[in-house]
């Protein structure tokens, strides 16, 4: 597009001369005054890296490295025989070249991938070293650099790092569309949904293309607009560049047909994403959730086994574990939940944040007071509407529903990203409001969750229909005491506390191949529009399902 700033093509890289000196905004003079204190000599660095083979090792093959290089500067996924291929060739590379800071960056975002696609945390150090040593020989416009560190920051769990990360990229490159998803992510696991807009409208502004699709996709399912969120992530995978791309991207759309309460093309996107990439293990776990809704048991623990053998992180151990209660298998259901605690001491060994499935699963199945100490410290570094959830639900369980429902309630708080739609929410929000007698509110909201996807827990779904079951029929009551229960929760989520906002890095009108999604914008081509109401009182009428981005009956925050 003529308003895209085009980067040079990371091929044949070559260590760089000094830079000349130029003025550097005073953002990136902070974040780069950090980096410095955080890494080690470059010695140490090139120390670390694995000892070179002689040249009896396989050559990669032919253009490989060169199709790993694109997709890791564009933050797209990579083949893992190409991905192998590239860090070999990179390692070479600086331990030849070691100020070579674009190499570095290359390295540092491969190591960050291969973490991603391996489920091995020890990457993510590696990853971190790189990129702060490319900053460190490289202290001038690094931008790729950056753009490395706010994607580790996001992968990790630490959006106010990422946003940080992200904000000074865009200072130095206001046009480097590749930034952008970043943000955005960032924005999203903070709660910061207005910024997030504007940041996805930057984004169409100066790009198009799959991963500007994906990205809409998700900001349209955050504001409720279902039907768009679907047709813009199928458009994204029928234009994906290669197989790796495209399995993310369906593994994308059974996401949201799961959410939608439609196992069956659940099932089918997941499997079309195996078929395009055998090590999606996002896309084996979700075929587990999917055929477990379909009442294939033996199935669906097999594709479980397999998404844990390929990748075992604590989301898929804590669904294993569940599916194993539901079947009466506590002695295997012991051993995931068991699993899932190692997995998370070993990854926060490594700088991942997994306080929020270990909130969730405390609050399940463990101690509830102890969910409620670590998500109220998750609720602060990020509070994002997956905490809120989580939170207000772990205070139910500990006997505080009145706390509860304050945090309860911004699910349906249109200011703070109430346009989400998820059973799981409204399960929540329904079982505490059961808790404090709004009996007509509860019913509501539990009701709500079953038409938004009937599956979306194997244990809770039988909880909230037995419930409803004892509810029975709304008894014949005047307008004056309807309107009296429903007061209740919209003054209610006035009391939780409001995330703290993120400034955006610019805005834009929406020029690219997806519609805008700022305040005023509205995409085309969707039938299912309308947000969500601002309290429970008027609750936005549900067509099909909740949150993107959501991969179980525990909504995902990135």
């Amino acid at each position: 597009m003529e308003n895209e700033e085009r980067q040079p093509v990371l091929t044949g890289l070559q260590p760089h001369g000094p830079a000349a000196p130029r003025r550097r905004p005073r953002t990136v003079r902070r974040v780069l005054i950090g980096v410095t204190a955080g890494g080690g000599v470059l010695a140490g660095v090139l120390v670390l890296l694995p000892v070179l083979r002689p040249a009896t090792a396989p050559r990669p093959a032919p253009g490989s490295v060169a199709r790993a290089m694109t997709a890791v500067g564009a933050g797209v996924p990579v083949a893992l025989p190409d991905l192998k291929a590239l860090i070999g060739d990179r390692e070479a590379h600086v331990r030849a070249h070691p100020r070579d800071g674009q190499s570095w960056a290359v390295l540092g975002s491969a190591y960050l991938e291969q973490a991603r696609r391996t489920a091995l945390p020890a990457y993510y150090p590696k990853a971190e070293q790189a990129l702060r040593t490319s900053l460190r020989v490289r202290t001038q416009g690094n931008v790729e650099a950056l753009d490395g560190l706010a994607a580790l920051a996001n992968a990790r769990g630490d959006f106010r790092e990422a946003k940080k990360y992200g904000e000074a990229a865009v200072e130095l490159a206001p046009k480097r569309w590749t930034t952008y998803p970043l943000l955005i992510d960032a924005y999203r696991g903070l709660g910061d949904f207005k910024a997030g807009r504007k940041a996805l409208d930057r984004l169409t502004a100066l790009h198009t293309g799959p991963t500007v699709q994906a990205q809409a996709s998700r900001v349209y399912w955050d504001r409720g607009w279902r039907e768009d969120a679907m047709a813009v992530i199928m458009d994204a995978a029928a234009g994906a560049g290669t197989p790796a791309e495209q399995a993310v991207l369906m593994e994308q759309a059974g996401e949201l047909a799961w959410e939608r309460g439609e196992p069956d093309e659940s099932l089918r996107y997941y499997r079309a994403a195996v078929r395009a990439d055998p090590d999606d293990h996002g896309a084996l776990a979700g075929q587990g959730r999917a055929l477990a809704a379909l009442g294939r048991s033996s199935e669906a623990v097999r594709a479980y086994r397999e998404a844990i053998a390929k990748r075992p992180t604590p989301r898929y151990a804590l669904e294993l574990g569940e599916l194993y209660e539901k079947l009466g298998m506590d002695a295997d259901a012991r051993t995931q939940y068991d699993l899932l605690r190692q997995r998370v001491r070993q990854e926060s060994a490594e700088g991942v944040d997994d306080e929020l499935v270990l909130g969730i699963f405390e609050a399940d199945h463990g101690d509830p007071l102890e969910a409620v100490w670590r998500l109220r410290e998750a609720w602060e570094r990020h509070p994002s509407m997956p905490v809120a959830d989580a939170l207000g639900w772990a205070l139910h369980r500990a006997g505080e529903d009145e706390e509860a429902i304050k945090f309860a309630n911004r699910i349906t708080d249109k200011e703070h990203g109430g346009g989400v739609r998820s059973a799981l929410y409204m399960y929540h929000l329904g079982q505490i409001e059961l808790s404090l007698d709004r009996t007509g509110s509860a019913r509501r909201h539990l009701s709500e969750a079953l038409l938004l996807n009937p599956h979306f827990s194997p244990l809770l779904v039988p909880q909230a229909r037995q419930a409803l079951a004892d509810l029975g029929e709304p008894p014949a009551v005047g307008p004056e005491e309807l309107e009296a229960e429903e007061e209740a929760p919209a003054e209610a989520a006035a009391g939780a506390p409001a995330p703290a906002p993120a400034p955006a890095p610019g805005t834009g009108t929406g020029a690219g191949a997806v519609p805008t999604a700022g305040t005023g914008g509205t995409p085309s081509g969707g039938a299912n529009r309308t947000p969500a109401a601002s309290s429970p009182a008027a609750p936005a009428q549900p067509s099909a399902g909740p949150t993107a981005g959501s991969t179980a009956r525990h909504p995902a925050t990135h």
